[in-house]
């Protein structure tokens, strides 16, 4: 997980999201995007995009591939 960077926690609270009302959006509990925010879970492929598409953004805004993790050519 240390190669993903997560934005979830500035870009909710940057909008007046509460966790709350997030995880209702998205389909799960507050206690699963808390656990995303602080990084300890990683959602799947499916969440990653309802949780993009609830801002309206594409899903790097969200979920960033850290610079030294991509693959060495």
């Amino acid at each position: 997980m240390e190669c993903v960077e997560v934005k979830l926690r500035e870009l909710r609270t940057e909008r007046g999201i509460s966790q709350e009302s997030l995880a209702k959006a998205v389909g799960v509990s507050r206690q699963t995007i808390i656990a995303i925010e602080k990084g300890r879970y990683l959602p799947s492929l499916t969440l990653a995009l309802k949780i993009a598409k609830f801002f309206n953004v594409n899903v790097e805004s969200v979920f960033r591939l850290r610079e030294e993790c991509y693959p060495k050519r």
